[in-house]
């Protein structure tokens, strides 16, 4: 939670008091998880100090707006259904609405501005709705932090998985509430748009999750029933400078080489980029600001340049996201290893994407790219880390290659000497 917290109290024998520095919203997560931990040694806690906590830095928030709310649970089981495994359902809860959720013994607490409390409750009571049945929820169309997907019926349970474990890996990896959204009619089953054709899956979160969620699905749906959401799309560049997406088309086999085995080389183009990057059939979906979506574009067009042969990037003056590395002649063959293997573990473990390029006096040299410039001296992650690596291979090469000169001297030594004494004799 980014806050600081400490034992003010000397007096060992008395109960203690922990102070928590921070801001309002680090401050109250700290302390909801506190006195989570705290009612689950000492039940009954919590009840002494509610009226304090949840009045405690109502409206000190620059919305004016900061509170928390709360609701309690009927049983263990509505609270272990909550909690899910894990955790994992609270934590989608507190992910998509963008309050602070944390349950309490029986209590659930919402904890942020009135907007994303309310976002809160309502993701709570739709939850727990689709225990009786279908979900449907008014006014879908005019929410700000929904979307809707029609999934074909021939795909859902390809798309939900084993007791909804596909589902639940996407809303865990993008933060987001995922369900089949029904609108029950006058016999009481579910309809979904397109009569018996298709179900609507509903999304909700902020929008960069709901995005990347969708685009998961539709990656889904397209390997199941190919064309059905790219069939006539063209390629797309938004001018918009905040969030949108891109079309970028694959020809040929291109899609299963900027795939890479098991989708790497994919996600580690998103994760260099800062983008969204979703391949969806045939076509790469770019997702995110102008700038991230320029440069998703960007590397998976370098990328596909690899392929046929040398990449020439003649300018990265002005560039942010980009460290360059000259590399002795001597190293090359080393630091990059059999086919890019070497290259590969280092973008693997630093969230970069690194290949040797041309400038523009044809001069080959070692670009390392990522939104993440890293923290210098610290090996988590970033162009820094990937720099440091490089550095320590090229060091090695060269350190083994002095040792194989000096022990290559030393074994021609003794016919050296042979061959001075013959001469002199």
């Amino acid at each position: 939670w980014g806050s600081l917290m400490m034992f003010i109290d000397t007096d060992l024998s008395r109960s203690q008091r922990l102070v928590i520095f921070g801001s309002v919203r680090g401050r109250r997560g700290s302390e909801l998880k506190v006195l989570s931990a705290v009612e689950t040694k000492t039940a009954g806690y919590f009840n002494h100090v509610k009226e304090d906590i949840v009045n405690r830095d109502r409206y000190k928030d620059p919305t004016g707006t900061w509170g928390t709310d709360y609701m309690t649970f009927k049983d263990e089981g509505e609270i272990s259904y909550a909690l899910g495994k894990q955790g994992g359902t609270r934590r989608k809860l507190e992910r998509s609405s963008g309050a602070i959720v944390q349950y309490v013994g029986m209590v659930v607490l919402l904890s942020g501005t009135k907007e994303e409390r309310e976002r809160g409750k309502e993701y709570m009571k739709w939850l727990f709705q689709q225990l009786e049945g279908p979900v449907y929820v008014d006014g879908w169309r005019d929410r700000t932090d929904c979307t809707v997907v029609d999934i074909p019926n021939d795909c859902i349970g390809y798309i939900t998985g084993n007791r909804r474990a596909t589902l639940g890996v996407m809303e865990e990896e993008w933060g987001t509430l995922m369900f089949f959204m029904s609108e029950m009619d006058d016999r009481g089953k579910g309809k979904g748009r397109g009569g018996n054709h298709t179900e609507r899956l509903a999304i909700f979160g902020p929008e960069r999750a709901r995005r990347g969620s969708e685009l998961k699905v539709m990656s889904g749906i397209e390997t199941k029933s190919p064309g059905f959401f790219t069939r006539s799309l063209r390629e797309k560049s938004s001018r918009r400078r905040g969030f949108d997406t891109d079309r970028l088309i694959f020809r040929d086999d291109e899609v299963s080489y900027a795939l890479g085995k098991d989708g790497s080389t994919r996600k580690k183009l998103e994760l260099a980029s800062g983008a969204i990057l979703q391949y969806v059939g045939f076509v790469a979906f770019i997702g995110g600001s102008r700038r991230e979506r320029r440069r998703g574009r960007e590397f998976v067009n370098w990328l596909l340049q690899q392929r046929r042969g040398s990449v020439t990037i003649t300018d990265i003056s002005k560039r942010d996201d980009v460290t360059e590395m000259h590399i002795p002649a001597s190293c090359k063959g080393w630091v990059t290893g059999n086919r890019g293997s070497e290259l590969r573990r280092i973008e693997l473990a630093t969230g970069t994407y690194i290949f040797m390029a041309l400038d523009g006096r044809g001069e080959e040299r070692l670009l390392v790219f990522g939104v993440n410039p890293g923290v210098p001296n610290r090996r988590d992650g970033g162009r820094v880390h990937a720099e440091l690596l490089l550095k320590e291979m090229v060091h090695d090469k060269l350190m083994d290659d002095e040792k194989r000169r000096v022990a290559a001297a030393a074994a021609r030594a003794p016919a050296l000497a042979r061959a001075r004494e013959a001469g002199s004799g």
